[in-house]
């Protein structure tokens, strides 16, 4: 059997640190992303329904 040195066994787990790091800071962004463009969204509806409800009620 392949012996495991301890200074790769190290490597190892801090790479895997790494990378659980990398993938929570993604998880982070793509949610704070998420959440602007679900702002962003809602403003747009409400200047829309604004705009809407400012052109038509001078009609009615």
């Amino acid at each position: 059997m392949a012996e495991l040195h301890p200074w790769k066994c190290d490597e190892a787990k801090a790479c895997a640190r790494r990378k659980g790091r990398i993938n929570g800071l993604t998880r982070k962004c793509a949610s704070l992303v998420r959440e602007r463009r679900a702002r962003i969204y809602i403003l747009r509806r409400c200047a829309a329904m604004l705009l809407r409800s400012y052109i038509c009620g001078a009609d009615h």
